[in-house]
């Protein structure tokens, strides 16, 4: 069969899987293996790769784990060539083990119960360079717009921000839809969880667990850049703000 080359769920996975074994390889009869092996095979990524026996055999899990444990830093011996996407995983789990770890449990609690299989692919669950983003890799990305565009819950959002008086505007910026379109935006704004899913969990949203915000911000907080990839709306008003701050000229 053809090559399929690892991608970020995955790896997300089998580094997770070192980590608990103390950064070490594991064997190709080692149950775990088996284990992974099986839900590596059953991710929503590959299409019907998962139909030929040799795709992310135990054989190759166990490989792919030599190459994970001896990408670590304090590995002293040989290190085997694991590529770029495999560094990458490790030195994020060094830089940020207990949210790595939280995202491959959520991971799995998505495929276990099978939500991950009845999400449609989003078109912007890879940024513009065809990359996942850094911490949730792409399926809890399509899981997390998924939700945010179920039109039920928003509707619901909207619904008890007019019981409670609030303004139906971005919580970063301030747009109004209805003030700048008039009928035909009003009513209208879009929604972001302030807590991604690897840190939140696989929860039911609650609609506290919502913000209200335009479409550039809301794009702005789902943009992968120098390796984060989950902004709170907090955040990016800082972000938004310290960025006019410069940008305005000394008194």
């Amino acid at each position: 069969m053809p090559q399929i080359s690892w991608v970020r769920d995955e790896l997300l996975l089998a580094c997770a899987l070192v980590v608990e074994n103390g950064w070490r390889e594991l064997r190709q009869t080692d149950p775990r293996v088996h284990e992974l092996s099986e839900l590596l095979r059953a991710l929503p990524l590959h299409g019907d790769a998962a139909v030929d026996p040799r795709f992310r055999s135990p054989n190759s899990v166990s490989r792919k784990t030599t190459d994970i444990a001896t990408a670590h830093p304090d590995y002293t011996g040989e290190a085997t060539k694991g590529g770029r996407p495999t560094r990458e995983i490790v030195a994020d789990f060094l830089k940020h083990e207990a949210e790595m770890r939280a995202a491959a449990e959520a991971l799995r609690v998505g495929i276990a119960s099978g939500e991950l299989h009845r999400v449609p692919a989003q078109p912007d669950e890879v940024d513009e360079d065809g990359e996942a983003s850094a911490r949730e890799g792409r399926l809890l990305t399509r899981w997390a717009l998924h939700r945010e565009r179920d039109r039920g819950l928003r509707d619901r959002k909207i619904r008890q921000a007019r019981k409670l008086n609030q303004p139906l505007r971005c919580e970063v910026c301030a747009f109004d839809f209805g003030k700048a379109y008039g009928p035909l935006g009003s009513g209208y704004v879009e929604v972001h969880h302030r807590l991604p899913l690897h840190v939140s969990g696989p929860r039911e949203t609650r609609l506290e667990d919502l913000a209200f915000l335009c479409a550039n911000c809301h794009r702005m907080c789902h943009r992968s850049y120098a390796g984060e990839s989950w902004r709170t709306p907090d955040a990016l008003r800082a972000e938004r703000s310290a960025t006019s701050h410069a940008a305005s000229p000394a008194s």
